[in-house]
């Protein structure tokens, strides 16, 4: 459905589309998994409401999904999916404020960080074939006069992100504390198939580590000799990260041109909404849409967990201390 179609529905028509993208072969509860169900049709009734007939709870199409406990609209639900997942650069928070009419920021962002869980999840298969990885270091410009080094790439004091890409198949990517052997490693075993692919890297010595681990070999770029494609690479592929640099170069432009900032403890929810994106790439935008909105079954995020998240930040030591008012999550 496009934006336009979305926009006109009314609640009962947007309970029905999303029941369907839910249950496209009935109903089932959510706590069960029975599919011998009633749909509960008395005016005493919330609209949507089923019965199970075998655990006897009540449960709509939102229970046990990241739009759970919402008093959102779901019109505006639907809406808020079709707009981050068709937009290639994101959506802001407050953007998203002004178009839905959302009663605060605070509610905007909460809204859009449980989509982007409903968008995490794992690979349909591990990676294989030609497998890229590389890294970039995701924060804000330094601030001059600050009496401080500030180095670019390597060496930074901003946070680095590992990506895992597949030529012309999926990717992944997630921030990380270190770049070192062992964390590329755990990444590269978490999402590759290593019996069947070849790691195509930059000259980077760590690569070397890993690519032992890769049946079918391990290809590099010199980019610190200018060069950024390799033919001659004697296995019938060229060595280029060009795939993961796109993927890159897209996290880039979400992060300069829309939000601006992501902060460390949220960087994981980015990455998976950018991830998904480029995962359904090929996708149409009311495709895409519908994929984002069957995956947030079986997904809870709860405004305590965001919270939770910040004041572990802020205060290493939680929850054995607490804070006397925690922060709204950024």
């Amino acid at each position: 459905m496009t934006l336009t179609g979305i926009a006109r529905m009314t609640d009962d028509e947007a309970r029905l589309y999303l029941e369907q993208i839910r249950w496209p072969d009935g109903p089932s509860c959510p706590h069960c998994e029975s599919k011998r169900v009633t749909r509960m049709n008395g005016n005493a009734h919330r609209a949507g409401t089923f019965q199970c007939n075998e655990c006897r709870s009540q449960f709509t199409a939102t229970v046990g999904s990241v739009m759970e406990d919402s008093h959102i609209p779901l019109a505006k639900w639907i809406l808020a999916f079709h707009l981050l997942c068709s937009s290639k650069k994101g959506f802001s928070a407050l953007q998203m404020k002004r178009e839905l009419g959302l009663g605060s920021y605070r509610t905007a962002l909460f809204m859009l960080h449980r989509i982007r869980e409903a968008m995490s999840g794992p690979l349909e298969q591990a990676l294989q074939g030609v497998v890229e990885m590389d890294e970039t270091y995701v924060g804000g410009k330094p601030r001059p006069g600050d009496g401080k080094v500030h180095k670019r790439g390597r060496g930074t004091s901003k946070t680095p992100v590992v990506a895992v890409v597949e030529r012309d198949g999926e990717a992944r990517s997630e921030p990380v504390a270190h770049v070192d052997t062992k964390t590329l490693k755990a990444i590269a075993k978490e999402n590759v198939n290593l019996s069947a692919a070849t790691l195509a890297t930059d000259e980077y010595p760590l690569y070397g580590k890993i690519g032992q681990e890769f049946d079918g070999g391990h290809i590099q770029v010199d980019h610190g000799a200018g060069e950024y494609v390799n033919y001659k690479t004697g296995r019938g592929v060229a060595a280029h990260t060009n795939t993961a640099e796109s993927y890159f170069s897209l996290l880039k432009r979400g992060h300069y041109g829309v939000y601006h900032k992501m902060s460390d403890q949220h960087l994981h929810r980015y990455c998976d909404e950018f991830s998904f994106r480029w995962d359904h790439r090929k996708e149409t935008d009311e495709d895409r849409t519908e994929e984002a909105i069957e995956q947030a079954a079986g997904k809870r995020l709860t405004y305590r967990h965001l919270v939770d998240e910040d004041r572990k930040r802020l205060n290493p030591t939680f929850p054995r201390s607490s804070a006397s008012s925690p922060p709204s999550p950024r």
